[in-house]
């Protein structure tokens, strides 16, 4: 996986996308920022992605965990990719 990828977390519920943009472009040039929303009710679950267009510049925003975004101490760290879950939910468990 790319190691321009950074995974936000302790986010705020009333953090925003253009802060995000705002506090992490000052380290280089950004692809991509998506606060994860749930599904059903709209509301930030608590943690974003930022893409950045370099490696280098990614590693420099690393510098920011622990800073303060809406009120709130963030975690800043590279991305992992999470496995894969089976489609289909879970229809090998019958009660």
């Amino acid at each position: 996986m790319a190691q321009n990828k950074l995974f936000i977390g302790n986010l705020s519920f009333r953090a925003t996308e253009d802060e995000l943009s705002e506090l992490f472009g000052q380290h280089g040039e950004l692809e991509e920022v998506k606060i994860i929303l749930d599904r059903e009710t709209g509301r930030s679950r608590g943690f974003a992605f930022v893409t950045f267009v370099e490696e280098p510049a990614a590693q420099e925003a690393l510098v920011l965990d622990g800073n303060s975004v809406s009120g709130r101490d963030i975690r800043v760290s590279i991305a992992t990719e999470r496995p894969r879950r089976p489609a289909g939910g879970n229809r090998g468990n019958r009660f």
